[in-house]
C-alpha cells in the first residue's frame, strides 16, 4: 500500500487466546458438535454456525433457537450474518446478555443465497458498509467484535484493495481479523468449489500481518493438522482449523498441549467418547433424536481398525427416532483396539 494505515483505536474489549479456533461451519459446529469438541480441547476458541441476524430478532421462537449452549462451551464466539448495521447491533447486544465471549460478522460466505441476502463475502465490495456494521455491533455490546473474510472476490482481489478493506474496517477499532487464504467466485462457483477451486494463498495473509503488525491476524484455510497450524504461529497470531477438525477431530486431542502449553494429559479417543454420553443421554431424555448428536462422530476413530464398521453400526441405527443412546456404545465396539 501507498496510504499509511489508520491508528486503531486503544482496545477496550476482552482479549481472548485465539492461537487457535475451530471455524463456523453450517449444519456442523452446532451446540452438539461443540460440546463434543470441548471433550477434546478445552482451550480453542469455539465459533458457532452463521446465524442471520433477522433469525435472532424475529424468528418465531425466540433467539434461544439459535444462541443456546451449554456452559463447558466457552470460550465460544457467535457469528453473525447481515448488512444492517441496527440489526447487528441489536444481536451483539443479545449475544453479550446471552453470555457469549465474541461476536463475528462474517464476510467470507460466498453462496448465492447469502450473496442474494447482501452478506457473507459481498460486504467485501463495501467497506465502507463493514465499517459502519461492526462500529455499531461495538457500540451496542462490550464484547470483541471480530471480521472474517476472504482475500478477495471475483476480479476484486488485489493485495491493494484487501489492505483498504482491512485498513477501512480497523479504523473502526476493529483489531481482529479471520482471513480465509481463499478468494470467493461470487459467480460460477459453489460454496463446496470455493473452498477447493481458488488456490490457497497462505503467503498473502503472512504479508498482511506485516502489514498491519498492530492488528491480530488469525489464517483460515486448507489447514489439516495441529503441527500445520503451529508452524503459522511465528508468521500469524492465530490459526483456525475448519473441516480437518470436523471430519477427524481426534486431531484436536494434543490442542491444548501443543497449542496452548498445558500439561495436561491427551485425552483417548473412547474416553472422549464416555464424557460426551451423559450429555447424549440427557438431550434423548428431552426427546432430542440421537442422530443430533451421533453425526458429528463419524470421524472420532479415523484410522483405527474397526472405523468403518462404527461408521456402518452409526449409520443403521442412528436416524431410527426412537434410537437411545447407547447405539453409540454399541458401535464403539466395533473398534478394534
Amino acid at each position: 500500500m501507498t496510504t499509511p494505515h489508520a491508528t486503531p483505536a486503544a482496545p477496550t474489549k476482552k482479549k481472548l487466546d485465539r492461537r487457535l479456533s475451530v471455524a463456523p461451519m453450517m449444519d456442523w459446529t452446532d451446540r452438539h458438535q461443540r460440546v463434543f469438541m470441548r471433550g477434546l480441547t478445552k482451550e480453542t476458541l469455539l465459533y458457532t454456525e452463521m446465524v442471520v441476524a433477522p433469525a435472532i430478532i424475529f424468528g418465531k421462537d425466540g433467539p434461544g433457537r439459535f444462541l443456546d449452549f451449554n456452559e463447558i462451551e466457552h470460550p465460544i464466539a457467535l457469528q453473525l450474518g447481515g448488512s444492517d448495521p441496527a440489526q447487528l447491533a441489536q444481536c451483539s447486544k443479545i449475544a453479550e446478555e446471552w453470555g457469549y465471549d465474541e461476536v463475528n460478522l462474517n464476510c467470507g460466505c460466498p453462496s448465492d443465497r447469502v450473496s442474494a441476502g447482501r452478506f457473507g463475502a459481498c460486504l467485501m465490495a463495501e467497506p465502507d458498509l463493514v465499517a459502519d456494521c461492526i462500529k455499531a455491533m461495538q457500540d451496542a455490546c462490550d464484547l470483541p467484535v471480530t471480521v472474517k473474510h476472504r482475500i478477495g472476490i471475483d476480479d476484486l482481489d488485489s493485495y491493494d484493495l484487501l489492505c483498504t478493506f482491512i485498513d477501512k474496517v480497523a479504523q473502526t477499532g476493529c483489531e481482529t481479523f479471520i482471513i480465509h487464504a481463499r478468494k470467493a467466485w461470487l459467480k460460477g462457483l459453489s460454496p463446496k468449489q470455493n473452498r477447493e477451486v481458488p488456490p490457497l494463498r497462505h503467503d498473502i495473509v503472512h504479508e498482511i500481518k506485516k502489514d498491519f503488525p498492530h492488528l491480530e491476524i488469525i489464517l483460515n484455510g486448507g489447514i489439516q493438522t495441529l503441527e500445520e497450524a503451529a508452524s503459522h504461529l511465528d508468521k500469524v497470531d492465530g490459526v483456525m482449523i475448519g473441516r480437518a477438525a470436523y471430519e477427524t477431530p481426534y486431531i484436536m486431542a494434543n490442542a491444548d498441549q501443543l497449542i496452548f502449553g498445558s500439561d495436561a494429559p491427551i485425552v483417548d479417543r473412547f474416553s472422549a467418547l464416555e464424557q460426551f454420553m451423559p450429555y447424549v443421554e440427557k438431550q434423548v431424555a428431552n426427546d432430542v433424536y440421537v442422530r443430533h448428536m451421533a453425526k458429528h462422530l463419524f470421524g472420532l476413530f479415523q484410522g483405527l481398525r474397526g472405523a468403518k464398521a462404527w461408521r456402518r453400526s452409526l449409520s443403521e441405527t442412528m436416524f431410527q427416532d426412537n434410537a437411545p443412546a447407547d447405539i453409540i456404545r454399541e458401535a464403539a465396539r466395533r473398534i478394534e483396539i
